[in-house]
């Protein structure tokens, strides 16, 4: 007896994939900075400092006096004058009345007015820098600084994004099949 056979063939279904990748672009546009840098407030304040210098007794060394100084010398000279021939009269006549020492008081006052001492030489060093007088006030400075801050001034600039979203589409290569074949 012949039973009947079944032969079942199956052809598997094959799925392709096509798949189309995501791309992604990222720029990123650099900051933008300005800077500024105020220059620093400088103030500076000064005294004058002061010279003085005195030349008058350096000046009188070489006779160059002024008129009020030769008036007050002058004055001075003729007042010492007058006081030693005053002194040398009263002295005189102190000898003049000694009778007791000889009589002789005339001859010796007449000697001692006609022979002078000699005069001493004109020879002199005039003119030193030690009788220059010199004074000096120093002057000052007095220096303020102000700094001033930097100003900064940034600007971020976002990052610009694309983005194409990836695809994946279904393609059947093969489809599936049944095949049933009976056999006798």
């Amino acid at each position: 007896m012949n039973i009947p056979q079944l032969q079942i063939q199956t052809t598997s279904g094959i799925l392709g994939l096509q798949v189309a990748k995501p791309i992604q672009e990222i720029e990123q546009p650099r900051a933008i900075l300005t800077q500024q840098q105020p220059a620093a407030i400088l103030e500076i304040s000064t005294t004058r400092s002061q010279l003085s210098i005195d030349t008058t007794e350096a000046r009188a060394d070489v006779d160059m006096k002024s008129v009020r100084r030769r008036i007050e010398e002058n004055a001075q000279f003729g007042m010492q004058g007058a006081s030693e021939g005053t002194a040398r009269r009263a002295q005189e006549g102190q000898q003049m009345l000694r009778i007791e020492n000889g009589g002789k008081a005339i001859i010796d006052i007449a000697k001692q007015n006609a022979t002078p001492p000699p005069a001493p030489l004109g020879i002199r060093f005039v003119g030193g820098y030690s009788k220059v007088q010199v004074s000096i006030q120093p002057g000052t400075t007095n220096i303020q600084i102000t700094p001033q801050k930097p100003i900064n001034d940034v600007q971020i600039n976002k990052p610009i994004r694309n983005y194409t979203p990836g695809k994946v589409t279904g393609v059947m290569e093969q489809y599936p099949s049944i095949q049933i074949d009976v056999k006798w």
